[in-house]
């Protein structure tokens, strides 16, 4: 994976310099932009990656520590088909569900209060003007 990412990376980088502001110039917008969406998909799968390495290693630092298999939410042993579908598991299928609605539920986009997006607490203290006084009818 270590050897896959670095390839990867290197790619990038080399991909990147060939295609610099410099030779571009010469070179058709949609190509340009076909690139850049190369580049955009090489480094997304790269950050993947890292972040599967990051969970491998963690994993082994659970089992170092004894604790591997058990969900660190709840504390319930996580089943072996889950474990075998995915060995870094950190949590039982009813907890990581249970934070990916969490994490949803804080994606959501709240509405707007005010024009500047401001709640009332955020809002700057200005002075209000009084009502003008409405005249009567005799």
């Amino acid at each position: 994976m270590v050897d896959s990412m670095a390839g990867v990376a290197q790619d990038t980088l080399r991909s990147r310099a060939e295609g610099s502001e410099a030779s571009a110039f010469g070179m058709h917008q949609a190509d340009a932009g076909s690139d850049a969406y190369d580049r955009d998909f090489a480094l997304s799968l790269l950050s993947q990656e890292q972040d599967a390495l990051y969970e491998i290693d963690q994993a082994l630092k659970r089992i170092e520590l004894g604790t591997y298999g058990i969900c660190e939410m709840s504390g319930k042993p996580i089943p072996h088909a889950r474990l075998e579908a995915i060995p870094f598991a950190r949590f039982t299928v009813e907890c990581q569900s249970q934070l990916e609605k969490q994490s949803k539920q804080s994606r959501v986009r709240q509405s707007v209060t005010s024009l500047f997006g401001l709640t009332e607490e955020e809002a700057p203290e200005t002075e209000e003007e009084e009502p003008a006084p409405v005249a009567e009818k005799e």
